[in-house]
């Protein structure tokens, strides 16, 4: 019997080192069929940065951190005066060049007038020096008059043209005080939810200084890593479902990205079998319809499992213990964010 006794042993502990390697392997496959694949990741949406496009003082901020806004709103607004009263004398000084315009335009049809009769007069007493009834010097000085008009009437011209320029360079001014103006309000360029109030007002900002950030809820998505063997069959638009740790239910998704290249690596070089453990990034999205069906359930942080379907395998069904029920249509709101 003692004999019998490390042999006992030695099955018992094979046992329990095969049980053990059982279970790692079912933890890491998941029991999923053949064609599926699987990753764990968190929801996130894009981020999106409200701010200011030119140094100023926050007159109104509209939003709180938390709201639900819908692309449009107003969220918040500057402070204009200082660009209103630019704008009042850019205004001016497009009438002023206006004037300026209108005054030239009358001399030139002055000189126009000069001109003419200056021409008149030249031919007049050209004809009469050729009879001999008055001097060549009187013809000359006509000729003179008639080249002084002409000189006048080219001025005159340059400087209407210089004008219109002034006017055009008054009313560009305008148009970007005026853009100014409207770039002071801050608008939601998508729906989304407020994610940071990130000023007060009253604060002076510079350019580019930051007001509020947005959660962009026409992109939600997962991402996951998957294995290079995997990611090769991975492809844009696979059908996918996504299944958060708080929730039962599945939710359907697509594949929107897969990562061209290896987000790591054991090392810079790899042998055959260490080159099986490059991982690619791959986004597995939910469908934008479908978000705006449960927008007030959308959170981000939530961890949970990704399933992507592999190519080759468009027959294989989706293992309903692995991926959940439908989401119904009053779903309870998951607990937990970040």
């Amino acid at each position: 019997m003692k004999y019998l006794r490390p042999l006992v042993a030695l099955v018992g502990v094979l046992a329990a080192l095969a049980a053990i390697a059982w279970y790692v392997w079912d933890q890491s496959t998941g029991g999923l069929p053949s064609g599926i694949a699987s990753g764990n990741g968190r929801i996130e949406a894009e981020q999106i940065d409200i701010a200011t496009r030119t140094p100023g003082r926050i007159d109104r901020i509209l939003v709180s951190e938390g709201d639900l806004v819908e692309a449009g709103q107003v969220l918040a607004v500057m402070d204009t005066r200082e660009l209103e009263a630019q704008l009042s004398r850019a205004q001016a000084d497009v009438a002023s060049a206006q004037s300026r315009v209108k005054e030239m335009q009358a001399m030139i049809a002055q000189r126009e007038a000069e001109l003419a009769l200056a021409e008149e007069e030249f031919a007049r007493a050209q004809q009469l020096a050729e009879r001999g009834a008055t001097s060549q010097a009187v013809a000359d000085q006509q000729e003179t008059r008639r080249a002084s008009a002409q000189a006048a009437l080219n001025a005159a011209t340059a400087q209407l043209h210089t004008a219109q320029r002034s006017v055009e360079a008054a009313a560009a001014l305008v148009q970007l005080y005026e853009v100014q103006i409207a770039d002071a309000t801050l608008l939601a360029p998508v729906m989304g939810r407020v994610l940071y109030r990130l000023a007060q007002p009253g604060e002076v900002l510079a350019g580019g200084g930051r007001v509020v950030t947005l959660l962009d809820l026409s992109n939600v998505y997962m991402e996951v890593f998957l294995p290079a063997d995997q990611a090769m069959l991975t492809a844009i638009g696979a059908d996918a479902r996504v299944r958060l740790d708080s929730i039962p239910y599945a939710i359907p998704a697509f594949v929107s990205f897969v990562s061209p290249e290896a987000q790591f690596t054991p090392r810079t070089v790899e042998t055959a079998e260490e080159r099986a453990d490059l991982m690619f990034r791959v986004k597995v999205r939910v469908p934008e319809e479908l978000v705006m069906q449960h927008i007030e359930l959308v959170r981000t942080g939530l961890r949970g499992m990704a399933y992507v379907r592999l190519a080759g395998a468009e027959d294989v069904p989706w293992p309903a213990d692995y991926v959940g029920r439908p989401i119904p249509a009053e779903a309870p709101a998951p607990s937990g964010t970040e």
